[in-house]
């Protein structure tokens, strides 16, 4: 029977509560906005970690700012093998998260159909 809360998964939250305050320190430009990690997705060997992120109030394109994390990503994850007790710190991969535009648009989709019964009755 699988754990209900694997190895994996505490990585990944180790990783989250210390990247959080990372990207707050080298990624505080006034164009990038309010960057959130939304999940981790580390893989079953611990060595890949894909870091989903959303952002808000941003001023620069998402490509840019994925970009720009994906260059501090070794600086990340020297600074992870620094202050956690991992044994070895997975790869990291930044990545947007479309979550909230999905979600978005399908709520706009939803009220707009709503509406229109509304004219039609």
């Amino acid at each position: 029977m699988p754990k209900e809360y694997g190895r994996n998964r505490r990585v990944a939250d180790v990783i989250q509560r210390e990247l959080a305050s990372l990207i707050q320190k080298y990624v505080q430009d006034a164009g990038s906005g309010l960057i959130t990690i939304s999940t981790i997705d580390v893989s079953p060997d611990l060595r890949n970690a894909r870091i989903y992120v959303t952002c808000m109030g941003n001023q620069l394109a998402k490509e840019t700012i994925i970009n720009d994390l994906n260059e501090l990503a070794g600086q990340f994850r020297h600074e992870l093998a620094q202050t956690s007790t991992m044994r070895s710190v997975p790869k990291l991969d930044f990545r947007f998260d479309t979550a909230l535009e999905r979600a978005n648009h399908l709520t706009s989709l939803i009220d707009s159909l709503h509406n229109e019964k509304k004219d039609g009755s």
